[in-house]
């Protein structure tokens, strides 16, 4: 055992040794291996060094080529820069000369514009004037041969005037089967289903379209005022079926049965207050004390006539059934008639609205408020004259002063103070003694809201509304055979077939300026009322009544 451990303590110290050499040996190659670590890394270095400086020369040479090329693209950019602007230069020069050229030829065609714009105005001019003296010569015609005037006016497009049963109501709203094709023409279109439309033209003096206001309508009539005041009758008459808009030509909007005097709705006031109006503007012009107007209202309701103006025993206006006569002289009168003296146009409009209230209205499928009566204003204005003077009328205040002092006794307003109404023309308040050197001359102004037309079938009425239609109705056809009459100047002329048209006969017979203000719907659905409507007025229009009389005034004495 001693043995085998100094064996294995030399085996170990051998061992011992060689591992120490081993060590060694490593420790050599370690170093060895760092060493060609550190060369293979220096020659790495050098080796990429080389190739950095081989790439760097291509780069530097391919930059050069680069370069050298964007210098030649450069100068032939900029060569052909040069050449584009030279281009553009020759055409902005070419376009500034084209302009200079269209800047004269504008300047030439807004010089030639001018002279046409002057040429046309003084064709307009020369037009308008033209159509002036037309429209004279044309009412001068008329009066001479005692014409009755003849204006149309087309209301809007109302939901009402839809079809019953259409499957496309709007479409029937934008439809118009009337129009007005110019201010003296109306165009309608006749359609029937199976038949080709057919367009038919009604030509008056004056067609309103339904876009023109009160004061457009009025304006046309203003001019036949200022007759009144020269001696000359007038009666203004509104013609049409039941919902075409009469009333409101002639009266205006109505708030619970009243006339709407606010300024709001002063735009819309229709013929009767403007007229009444338009007397006491021209009345203001004239001396004081040279007029006075009485008014009286009536309303012809189932062939009867009755005062709305007329009191009863205790004072309250209450509508007194009248009788209409023919005096000696040939002319109609209504004995008995109230006449309310006033002295500005709120009188009047106070005492129509009292009238209106008693005025007879009933709702029907075709107006919520159809008047079931006609309507007759009458303005009366007294003209004090004096034999001797009346060419130079009051001309100095002497004159005048004289007048208003005779006259001052007997003058309505001061009857009024007295409160006393004049029951007739005959018993006027105002009585002036006959003497050689004061006159009275009257004259009227007769405002007349026909009741509308109607079909009974249309408008649904039964009862006593049926009955209304039928005396309306009849007292329409009445006023058109007497048109028809004097037309063809029968001896004979029916005005008593009607109490409207013996109230009216002396307007219809010629004793006054008449104008028939036509008013028509201008839906598919009131085609054949509105056919009606114009072919009156047509007829209307037809008439020579020879020349309207004038009321004579007192001829000036040549000494004075």
């Amino acid at each position: 055992k001693e043995e085998r451990i100094v064996v294995l303590e030399t085996e170990n110290a051998a061992l011992h040794l060689k591992l120490a050499e081993y060590r060694g040996l490593a420790g050599r190659n370690t170093n060895e291996v760092l060493q060609l670590y550190a060369a293979r890394g220096q020659q790495m270095k050098l080796q990429r060094s080389s190739a950095v400086t081989q790439l760097h020369g291509a780069i530097k040479k391919r930059l050069k080529q680069d370069l050298k090329s964007l210098h030649s693209f450069a100068l032939e950019l900029s060569k052909d820069f040069q050449r584009q602007s030279k281009i553009c230069l020759y055409q902005v020069l070419a376009a500034v000369q084209g302009i200079q050229l269209q800047n004269e030829a504008m300047q030439m065609f807004q010089i030639k514009a001018l002279d046409l714009e002057q040429s046309l105005q003084e064709v307009t001019e020369r037009y308008e004037k033209e159509k002036q003296k037309r429209k004279a010569l044309h009412n001068s015609l008329i009066e001479l041969r005692g014409n009755i005037r003849v204006h149309c006016r087309i209301r809007p497009l109302l939901p009402l005037d839809a079809a019953e049963g259409s499957p496309d109501r709007q479409r029937n709203l934008s439809e118009k089967a009337a129009h007005a094709a110019d201010d003296e023409t109306v165009l309608v279109k006749c359609s029937r289903p199976g038949h080709a439309s057919v367009n038919k033209t009604f030509q008056f003096e004056r067609v309103y379209n339904d876009l023109e206001s009160q004061d457009a309508v009025f304006a046309d009539v203003a001019p036949l005022l200022t007759s009144l005041l020269d001696g000359y009758n007038v009666c203004i008459m509104a013609y049409g079926q039941t919902g075409s808009g009469k009333t409101y030509t002639m009266l205006g909007p109505q708030i619970e049965g009243n006339l709407a005097f606010s300024r709001e709705e002063e735009s819309e006031l229709g013929i009767i207050p403007r007229a009444t109006q338009e007397v006491f503007r021209l009345i203001s012009e004239k001396p004081p004390g040279s007029y006075w107007v009485e008014v009286s209202v009536v309303e012809v309701y189932n062939n009867e006539i009755f005062d709305l103006l007329a009191k009863d025993t205790h004072g309250k206006v209450s509508g007194v059934k009248r009788a209409v006569v023919t005096t000696p002289e040939g002319k109609s009168d209504v004995p008995l008639l109230t006449h309310e003296t006033v002295e500005n146009a709120s009188e009047f409009l106070h005492l129509v609205n009292k009238g209106l209230q008693l005025r007879v209205t009933h709702p029907t499928l075709v107006h919520a408020h159809s008047s079931r009566s006609h309507l007759v204003v009458t303005l009366t204005i007294t003209t004090i004259v004096f034999g001797d003077s009346f060419g130079t009328l009051w001309e100095d205040e002497q004159t005048s002063q004289r007048l208003n002092k005779d006259a001052s006794c007997t003058f309505p307003h001061k009857m009024r103070d007295n409160k006393s109404t004049s029951s007739s023309r005959a018993s006027s308040p105002v009585q002036f003694e006959a003497s050689e050197k004061m006159k009275q001359v009257k004259t009227r102004l007769q405002l007349v809201d026909l009741a509308g037309s109607e079909c009974v079938g249309m408008s649904g009425v039964t009862g006593a509304a049926l009955r209304e239609s039928s005396f309306i109705n009849r007292s329409l056809c009445a006023l058109a055979d007497v048109l028809g009459a004097i037309a063809e100047q029968r001896a004979h002329v029916p005005y008593r077939n009607s109490r409207l048209t013996h109230l009216l006969q002396d307007s219809l017979g010629g004793d006054a300026k008449l104008l028939v203000m036509l008013c028509i719907s201008p839906g598919q659905k009131y085609l054949t009322e509105s056919m009606q409507s114009l072919g009156f007025g047509t007829r209307a229009r037809q008439v020579q009544r020879g020349q309207v009389k004038k009321k004579s005034f007192p001829v000036p004495s040549k000494g004075k």
